[in-house]
């Protein structure tokens, strides 16, 4: 199985750990963050949609970028996911299989393997930039990695699993992703006191990050051992959803 999970938005300005490996698009990283480091603070806000204070910091970012130290993909993100997928605690087996099994969805990287070496930065689905052609970024990705993406699933055994989120299927024609490979998509949902369910955001992350940790560190084989997972009380319900949709509830 190959597995999809987003990158976070906060990140760690310094690890411990060293990367093994250099993304594989680190050639078009560089050509992005390049013409972001030409820009003043007030049109990294407009472009990332962010605060002063947030462009000031990746002003600075920016400006560090060839200098700055890099840190291995999995271990620099620090959002609600990567909480609980707890990188750091993971053994030196499991991001192996890791290495080989996971991909992270990023909008300057576009694919990154968990120990891959990466800096600091943040960037957003809509920026436009003269090295995009004038596109939002997620645009400019779609043709170099919806490829990337099929040949490494086919050349594992044909299934993907999608723990990353709606906003970053459009790094690729998900349309073909869909049709080409078997995606599994698990979703995962609060019963709230009427016995509705309900996605609740946080929750979906919790999980997101929790089932990768699961997979790793089980090295699971098929998709059907997902239904063993359980995370904060969420449990499979077979009941529910459909063979490409499996549902874990927490009731």
């Amino acid at each position: 199985m190959q597995i999809l999970l987003a990158n976070a938005k906060i990140m760690y300005e310094k690890g411990e750990r060293e990367a093994w490996t250099t993304p594989l698009f680190q050639s078009v990283a560089d050509r992005l963050a390049a013409e972001m480091a030409r820009m003043d603070v007030a049109e990294l806000a407009r472009q990332l949609d962010c605060s002063p204070k947030l462009a000031a910091d990746n002003w600075r970012r920016y400006q560090d970028y060839a200098i700055a130290d890099k840190l291995p993909a999995l271990l620099a993100y620090n959002g609600q996911a990567y909480k609980h997928l707890r990188a750091n605690t993971l053994s030196e087996e499991a991001l192996r299989y890791g290495h080989e099994h996971l991909w992270i969805t990023c909008f300057l990287y576009g694919l990154l393997r968990p120990m891959d070496g990466i800096v600091p930065y943040r960037m957003e689905h809509c920026v436009t930039l003269e090295a995009t052609g004038e596109r939002p970024v997620n645009q400019y990705w779609r043709d170099k990695l919806t490829d990337v993406l099929i040949e490494s699933v086919k050349a594992d055994d044909g299934i993907l699993v999608h723990l990353s989120t709606e906003e970053y299927e459009h790094l690729f024609d998900w349309k073909r992703v869909c049709r080409e490979v078997r995606v599994i998509h698990p979703l995962f949902y609060v019963r709230d006191k009427n016995g509705r369910l309900k996605m609740q955001a946080v929750w979906a992350k919790s999980c997101r990050g929790a089932m990768v940790r699961f997979i790793l560190q089980n090295q699971l084989v098929v998709p059907e051992e997902l239904q063993a997972f359980s995370h904060e009380g969420f449990e499979y319900a077979p009941e529910l959803g459909e063979e490409a949709f499996p549902h874990f509830v927490r009731e």
